[in-house]
């Protein structure tokens, strides 16, 4: 994964009003947090980090953070963490930055992109139901890739995609059950019961799965706050 640079600058002021002056000003207050890291508080160039949020490929980008403070610049790695958007004008309010470091792994969700059409769909009249979209993997951040790429031409009607027969790129690891269903073709009309039954069981586990991981998440960026 290519990694981005983006300038920072420290700041002071905390608040609605002042958020609301940064931003009037191309401005956007961020924060800055990690494991071993004090919160620090932050503004971006709007448009620089636009441009970064364009350019970088799938949800997890890295960048080369340039904090520019009293005591001058340095340079510390981080990953966008999250982006508050606005609901209905779609405009970025407020960024976090979690620190990384090169020789540690993390654990992020990557985009699952379904390539080609399977011969079940076009030859027999089924039809593709992708079941994940996103799958999670531990890596260190150089093994980090955009999106996994699942050619599914050679599935017929009732094949299934599970994660075991998944051929991940070196240096990535599942943090997932290997049984999770990722991808079927389903009969046309009626006769999917079966299917449907095993189905049902993955998704069911990956719900109450995803409902634990949202939990733990949520506790950690609240230490990170909205500034």
């Amino acid at each position: 994964m290519r990694q981005l640079a983006l300038s920072a600058h420290v700041r002071e002021n905390t608040g609605k009003g002042a958020a609301r002056k940064l931003r009037q000003n191309n401005q956007l207050p961020a924060i800055f947090y990690g494991p071993a890291t004090e919160s620090i508080m932050l503004t971006v160039d709007y448009p620089e980090l636009t441009r970064i949020t364009t350019q970088g490929k799938g949800e997890n980008i890295i960048l080369d953070l340039q904090i520019t403070s009293d005591h001058g610049e340095e340079t510390r790695k981080a990953m966008l963490k999250d982006l508050m958007v606005d609901p209905v004008s779609g405009a970025y309010l407020h960024a976090d930055f979690y620190e990384i470091s090169m020789d540690k792994e993390i654990t992020v969700d990557i985009p699952v992109t379904l390539v080609n059409i399977p011969i079940g769909v076009t030859e027999e009249g089924g039809f593709l139901q992708h079941i994940r979209r996103d799958i999670t993997v531990s890596c260190l951040p150089d093994k980090l890739i955009d999106s996994l790429e699942l050619d599914v031409s050679g599935l017929d009607i009732g094949d299934t995609i599970h994660i075991r027969d998944i051929e991940f790129p070196e240096g990535l690891t599942c943090a997932e059950d290997s049984h999770l269903t990722v991808a079927v073709v389903s009969a046309p009309g009626g006769g999917m019961e079966e299917e449907e039954e095993e189905l049902e069981e993955g998704i069911e586990e990956e719900t109450v799965d995803s409902e634990e991981e949202s939990a733990e998440e949520s506790k950690e960026e609240k230490k990170g706050g909205e500034q």
